[in-house]
């Protein structure tokens, strides 16, 4: 998601006002306005009219927050309520934008209730882990990037899936990605949430793909060496792909490291190929 500078601003000030609503709530009540918020981006999506009244930068900001509170006064909770009040009076570059933030601050409360009951980590795992079994079938991919697919149906895939396997914060993330994804970006969506979940604990995420699986030790080390090398504390989502021949495959954001027998001899035949 790419915002301009007065969508920044104001996702800046709804997270802020996200923080204080849940500042000593507990996850029960994180998850409830995460939920709500992310029904609102449902409705928004689906109500062009509707989303463009609530992000029209020509109307005054008690004009469109008013508005807000007619149509969820009742329907929705008080914080989510609050937090719909400063995105609505909030100035954004486009009813879009205004749409894409909201659901950032929803992803924002699911993910600040994963952290209040410590499952943090299993929502970043389990999110890296859906991730890789949506970009490992092509056909469940297409499946559920199907533009002309009804969500309903969308969403009972995801459950048939990963229902009772997942964490109920990882299912509602992922259900959200899906129901969001414009042709074939589930996978790009999955992604950017692995990286929102390590960003909650200041980590940068490293995509590791080895001839062979890692024990614990070689993971702690490698970790520990990459920590060195970017100058901040890493998380390293690991799966493996025996066609590497040998060695590791690292990504991180877009610079990859290749240190694999197949990219080793990749390399040695252009240099053959150019001699």
């Amino acid at each position: 998601m790419t915002l301009h500078a007065a969508s920044r601003e104001a996702l800046d000030l709804a997270e802020n006002r996200l923080g204080e609503v849940l500042a000593g709530a507990d996850a029960t009540v994180s998850t409830s306005v995460g939920d709500e918020l992310l029904s609102v981006v449902d409705l928004l999506d689906r109500e062009i009219g509707l989303r463009r009244a609530v992000g029209d930068a020509s109307v005054e900001p008690q004009a469109r927050q008013g508005l807000v509170r007619r149509l969820f006064d009742g329907k929705l909770s008080e914080p989510a309520l609050k937090v719909l009040d400063t995105v609505a009076g909030s100035r954004w570059s486009s009813p879009r934008q205004l749409t894409d933030g909201l659901e950032s601050v929803g992803r924002s409360a699911l993910l600040t209730a994963a952290e209040q009951t410590g499952t943090v980590d299993t929502v970043e795992s389990q999110l890296f882990q859906v991730a890789r079994i949506v970009a490992g079938s092509p056909e469940l991919e297409a499946a559920l990037s199907d533009l002309a697919g009804p969500a309903e149906a969308k969403r009972a895939l995801v459950r048939g899936l990963f229902a009772d396997r997942v964490d109920v914060v990882t299912e509602t993330l992922v259900e959200q990605v899906v129901r969001r994804a414009k042709g074939r970006g589930v996978g790009i969506g999955l992604d950017r949430l692995v990286k929102l979940a390590a960003e909650r604990r200041q980590r940068s995420v490293a995509y590791v793909t080895s001839a062979n699986a890692l024990t614990g030790e070689q993971q702690a080390q490698l970790g520990s060496k990459l920590d060195g090398i970017y100058g901040r504390s890493m998380a390293l989502h690991v799966e493996v792909d025996p066609r590497l021949g040998g060695g590791l495959v690292v990504r991180v954001g877009d610079e990859v490291i290749d240190g694999s027998t197949a990219g080793q001899l990749a390399a040695l035949r252009g240099r053959l190929s150019r001699a």
